[in-house]
Order: C-alpha cells, then sequence, then structure tokens
C-alpha cells in the first residue's frame, strides 16, 4: 500500500473532519484512508474490485465498485464537501466531477501532465493535462488555494499538475497546511 500524496497531505486541513469525502479512482484507497482517520465520511470508488478489496473492513470507509467513464455516471445527484483526485484524468466527465462538490466544498487534484511521456506512463494525451489546464477548469466556478505543474522528483520522474480549490461559498480566508 503506497503512502498518501504529499500534496494531498499538505491541503488536507481544507477537509472538515466530519465531511462528506469521495476519493474518486481510488484504487487500494491511500487517500480514502487519510481522510477516514481524520475523521471523515468517505465514499471510494473505482471499477477495480480486487483494489477496493483492501477498504473493505476500513471504518468510515464506504465502497463502491462502479465505471467511471461509461455512458452512465454513476455519481449523478450525489453532493460531497471534498472530492479527491490523484492520478486520475478522464475530461468527458470533468464537469460531472465539479458538479458533485458542495457550494464550499474543496477540490484536491493532482494527475500527470504533457511531457510525463519522458519519463513512462501515462504517456496518451488522452491522460495528460495541457500547460495550465487544471486551473482553466475550475477558474469560474473555485477559489484558487494552490496550483503547482512541472517536473516532479529529483531527479525529475514524472510531468505533474496539481490544484487545490474550495467552492466559492467557502469563508475565507480558509486554512492552510504548514
Amino acid at each position: 500500500m503506497s503512502e498518501a500524496s504529499a500534496w494531498i497531505l499538505r491541503h488536507a486541513g481544507l477537509v472538515s473532519p466530519g465531511a462528506r469525502v469521495l476519493d474518486l479512482a481510488a484504487g487500494s484507497g491511500r487517500h480514502a484512508r487519510l481522510f477516514a482517520a481524520r475523521g471523515a465520511a468517505v465514499v471510494a470508488i473505482d471499477r477495480d474490485a480486487g483494489a477496493l478489496g483492501a477498504l473493505a473492513a476500513v471504518a468510515g470507509v464506504e465502497v463502491r465498485c462502479a465505471d467511471l467513464e461509461g455512458p452512465v455516471w454513476p455519481l449523478a445527484g450525489e453532493s460531497f464537501d471534498a472530492v479527491i483526485v490523484s492520478r486520475y484524468l478522464h475530461r468527458p466527465r470533468f464537469d460531472d466531477v465539479l458538479a458533485l462538490l458542495a457550494p464550499a466544498g474543496t477540490l484536491l487534484y493532482e494527475t500527470f501532465a504533457v511531457g510525463n511521456e519522458r519519463f513512462g506512463r501515462p504517456t496518451n494525451p488522452a491522460f495528460l493535462l495541457e500547460p495550465g489546464e487544471l486551473l482553466e477548469r475550475v477558474h469560474e466556478r473555485l477559489v484558487v488555494v494552490d496550483f503547482e505543474q512541472g517536473a516532479h522528483g529529483q531527479p525529475p520522474t514524472a510531468v505533474v499538475q496539481r490544484l487545490a480549490a474550495v467552492g466559492r461559498a467557502r469563508v475565507w480566508p480558509p486554512p492552510i497546511g504548514d
């Protein structure tokens, strides 16, 4: 089991204890575990039932096996105080993901970007963000708390974009981790 992302850990304080949190494309649930341990009610969703099996006995985590890229959106009509996305991108559902956020909700998103093909997978442009793409996709709906993009690691091992943003109904300023 891999550890929670340093980016997600850094911005976890934007999510209140007791919040309803979605770990989208959760895999084996490294972020679902993090937020459940912090007192959140977590929904971990992924199409890989085997990976989700690692979360079966984790208190505070509801596991859902569903196809996030199919014709029917499995989260339609739901609302979350926070949505966590790591290492996943499916552009046709991006607006659906944003629609899941409560008005004062938190979006923590990180995934691969153009240039990553030099370091390995993914290499398909469908799974690589264009420069500034996360900012462009959220700028009218959310307030950006933190954003970064570029080569990750010393020496670099990936090219990523990372975003922490909150809904416009959030009391300003939100807390940030130190």
